[in-house]
């Protein structure tokens, strides 16, 4: 991780294909493309290989959030079950569509709890969204049997697991809706970009001419149909430059998750070797796409003490349970109901607050994540820097 350290000949001939038909926008103009619709290619592509019907390319993997809750017709007044580890663009698409996020607790797959979230449901719920989380596998079939039975629909995020598998099926095609990010660190990227790939024909339809103010995709992609427009959008079009880069990104996905896996192997043995650790506990180990490996010592005291020795050596890893980005007790703005809106929305509402977040109601997370340490897989990694990560795994060994 990321695609970009293998940049090279692939991208820069998928992008002078566009530049040489100066045909930067996602549709229309016809005749000047020549035959090029690289985002039409990059989803077409781009679902097959996930195995599902339909691609909608979007501008961002936060966008992909958006325009999935979206046509599921998500909105003010309706609840959505998210996890509690997750990227913050998790849950500010749920604020961002009106709806309230709910937060469930992650269990040692790092991942949504489904106990937890059996006892999250109500009502209100409108969608439940596990993410896949650095890139190993939710138990995504036990949570769309939850859902299933309160007939409410799954977004699976699977922002940081494209390409993994469980059981051989890919990511994303378990719930009814699958979001990705290609953003500039992962695995395969675009710089910026996303994708939604679903088997719903009707909901492909929705999130195509969402994504473009609502316009009336007859032909999809191409024309614009008829600009009969059936509800309002928004714009969260990719362009074809990001599609060019997708699709050669793309091509290089299954060699890039090989190496990483042979990476993680190596620090996986000399993490071995420390007393009392346990590994991420993974739903299919030979189906993840190893852009991280993640272990846990028997406490937050033993986490922190090994990460010591580890930083004294220059390989110290992510203490997550002190990460802003990513953990439900350091999201301060979400706390805080921090907004720019003079109204407090999306927190309060007509004078009064929708939600209040407490900072420790997920004990469960708190005492998983307090002892969790984590290192990025790079896809370039030298042999004498993997030598030097080992080497420190194994002095933290000694050492405690």
């Amino acid at each position: 991780m990321p695609g970009f350290e293998v940049f090279g000949e692939e991208e820069k001939k998928e992008i002078l294909e566009v530049l040489e038909t100066g045909v930067l926008f996602r549709y229309e103009f016809p005749e000047q493309r020549k035959g090029v619709w690289k985002v039409k290619s990059f989803e077409e592509k781009f679902a097959a290989y996930c195995g599902a019907k339909y691609g909608q390319a979007v501008t961002s993997g936060t966008a992909a959030l958006k325009v999935a809750l979206a046509v599921l017709g998500v909105g003010p007044g309706d609840e959505v079950i998210t996890q509690s580890f997750t990227f913050v663009a998790t849950w500010e698409a749920i604020l961002d569509i009106g709806a309230v996020p709910i937060f469930a607790e992650v269990d040692e797959t790092l991942n949504m709890d489904p106990a937890d979230l059996a006892k999250k449901i109500t009502a209100k719920t409108k969608a439940i969204i596990p993410v896949h989380m650095m890139g190993g596998a939710a138990r995504i079939e036990e949570i769309v049997a939850i859902a299933d039975q309160h007939k409410i629909p799954v977004i699976e995020d699977t922002a940081q697991a494209a390409g993994a598998r469980l059981n051989g099926k890919g990511l994303g095609t378990f719930g009814k809706l699958g979001t990705f990010s290609f953003d500039a660190v992962k695995t395969m990227t675009c710089g910026e970009g996303g994708m939604i790939i679903t088997d719903d024909e009707n909901l492909w339809r929705q999130m195509s001419e969402y994504h473009d103010h609502g316009h009336d995709h007859v032909q999809n992609p191409g024309g614009r149909g008829g600009e009969g427009r059936s509800f309002v959008g928004f714009n969260y079009r990719m362009m074809e430059l990001q599609g060019a880069i997708g699709l050669a990104q793309l091509a290089k996905l299954d060699s890039m998750i090989a190496t990483q896996k042979q990476h993680k192997v190596r620090l996986k043995a000399a993490a071995a070797k420390i007393p009392g650790l346990t590994f991420r506990h993974e739903m299919d180990e030979s189906g993840e796409n190893a852009t991280f490996f993640s272990f846990f010592l028997p406490t937050k005291e033993k986490a922190l003490a090994v990460n010591e020795v580890l930083k004294a050596e220059g390989c110290g890893a992510i203490y997550f349970a002190g990460n802003t980005w990513h953990y439900y007790p350091k999201w301060e703005h979400l706390l805080g109901g921090k907004t720019l809106a003079a109204s407090g929305w999306p927190f309060t509402s007509h004078d009064k607050r929708r939600v209040v977040y407490d900072p420790a109601a997920l004990p469960k997370s708190a005492a998983i994540i307090d002892r969790l340490l984590v290192f990025q897989v790079p896809i370039k990694l030298s042999e004498e820097r993997l030598t030097q990560i080992c080497a420190a795994l194994e002095k933290a060994a000694a050492a405690v």
